[in-house]
C-alpha cells in the first residue's frame, strides 16, 4: 500500500485560507485499512544491498525491521542511519553471527554489547529488540539479551530465502502470515527484494500491513506516533 504524499502543514494551512484546498475527513483511511499487522524482518545487513532493499520497501509502501550484523553496523554506518531514514526499525542480531549456543557467556555479552554499541554509534539508535543467529537460543543467551534491555525475536514464518527459495516461494510464504505474526527474509536475497512488490499486494488484499514489533510482546502491532521506540531507543545523536 503506497503512503498518500503529505504537504506541509504551512502549505496546507496556505491553501485553506486561499479556499484552494478540499480537506478530506476521510484521510485515515488508511490506517482504517489495516486490519491487522505482520512484522517483515530482513536479516544480516546492512550490505551493498541494503540500498535497493531499502527503495523497494518504500516504493511499496512497507515498513521493516532490520536485525543488523554488528560488524556490518560498524562497515557501513551510513546504510544503518539509511535504514532509520527510510523509517525501518533496527535490531541486533549479533556481531559476527556464530552460534550463540556453543559460545562462553563472555563471548555471548561480546556479541550483543558491541552490536549495541556498533548500531548506536552508527546513529541506528539502541535496539531494544534481539535476534539469535539461527534462531538458536538458550537460558545464557536469553540472560545475556535481558541484561541488554533486549527482547528476542525468532519468527512464525521462514521465508527460506537463506535456502534457495524462489520468488514465488518466498510470496507464498508471506501468503500464510496472520495477525501479529513475524516472517524471516534477509537483507541480501535477490529473490526476497524480488518478491516484495506481490508481498505487499497480497498483505493489501487481506487488510494486513507491514507494522513494527512490539518489545513488550514480540508481536507486530501498528507503528507507534514515535515509531523509533519499535527497534531503537531513539537515534544516536
Amino acid at each position: 500500500m503506497k503512503a498518500t504524499p503529505r504537504l506541509p502543514l504551512l502549505a496546507v494551512a496556505s491553501l485553506a485560507v486561499a479556499g484552494t484546498l478540499t480537506v478530506d475527513t476521510a484521510a485515515p483511511a488508511q490506517a482504517a485499512a489495516c486490519n491487522g499487522y505482520v512484522g517483515l524482518t530482513f536479516d544480516d545487513g546492512p550490505s551493498s544491498s541494503t540500498p535497493a532493499l531499502l527503495s523497494a520497501l518504500t516504493r511499496n509502501g512497507l515498513r521493516a525491521t532490520m536485525f543488523n550484523q554488528g560488524q556490518y553496523a560498524a562497515a557501513y554506518p551510513a546504510r544503518v542511519r539509511d535504514q532509520v531514514n527510510a523509517g525501518m526499525w533496527v535490531g541486533n542480531h549479533s556481531y559476527t553471527h556464530p552460534h550463540l549456543t556453543q559460545q562462553s557467556q563472555a563471548t555471548i555479552d561480546s556479541e550483543i554489547s558491541r552490536t549495541q554499541q556498533a548500531i548506536a554509534a552508527a546513529g541506528g539508535g539502541t535496539p531494544k529488540l534481539f535476534r539469535p543467529p539461527y534462531g538458536e537460543t538458550n537460558a545464557a543467551v536469553k540472560a545475556v539479551a535481558a541484561k541488554y534491555g533486549l527482547t528476542e525475536i525468532i519468527w512464525n514464518v521462514d521465508s527460506q530465502d537463506w535456502n534457495g527459495a524462489s520468488t514465488d516461494a518466498i510470496v507464498a510464504a508471506a501468503g500464510r502470515l496472520t495477525n501479529g505474526q513475524v516472517i524471516l527474509m534477509h537483507d541480501w536475497s535477490a529473490n526476497s527484494l524480488a518478491a516484495l512488490p506481490r508481498i505487499a499486494q497480497g498483505l493489501a488484499a487481506r487488510g494486513l500491513c507491514a507494522g513494527m514489533i512490539s518489545p513488550q510482546t514480540g508481536r507486530a502491532v501498528a507503528p507507534t506516533a514515535a515509531g523509533a521506540a519499535a527497534g531503537v531507543a531513539g537515534p544516536a545523536r
